[in-house]
């Protein structure tokens, strides 16, 4: 789902995130850079893999709100919300990219507290089902686990 990127001479967020399939607001987002950052050869930075993407890209449009979204798309507001690197309150803006999961995947993010025994009785599926669709589990804070929802 993830893998790490060594940035090279000449890179740039933008020419990394069309090798990846992806867009510099999303490499932005996972990494946690300001918008004035700027990469340099030798950081290693985390880039989303194809092979197994649980969501979709939703570009913003004028009056669109994320409780819409969400409802729209059968989403958690709370989880798009997360999923996104966003808090309650803040502004989506038109042309804004965000990630919204695909239909009949589900996503946990999980907490700091939580055991596999938890994750699997609260998703309802077997270690097998959850294993399936990740390839690592290390449940740290706010990790994204895949399922395939019933």
């Amino acid at each position: 789902m993830y893998e790490v990127y060594m940035v090279k001479n000449g890179d740039t967020l933008e020419s990394i995130a069309n090798e990846y399939g992806t867009t510099v607001g999303v490499l932005r987002q996972i990494n946690g850079f300001a918008d004035n950052y700027v990469i340099s050869p030798g950081t290693q930075i985390v880039v989303p893999v194809e092979r197994k993407q649980p969501y979709q890209y939703y570009t913003v449009k004028k009056g669109d709100n994320m409780y819409e979204i969400a409802k729209d798309n059968g989403v958690d507001y709370s989880l798009l919300l997360q999923l996104n690197g966003l808090d309650d309150g803040d502004y989506i803006y038109p042309n804004q990219t965000i990630m919204i999961p695909k239909k009949g995947l589900g996503i946990y993010m999980t907490k700091g507290d939580d055991t596999l025994a938890y994750i699997l009785k609260k998703l309802g599926i077997s270690i097998e089902e959850l294993q399936k669709e990740n390839e690592n589990i290390y449940l740290r804070p706010e990790q994204i686990l895949i399922f395939r929802e019933k």
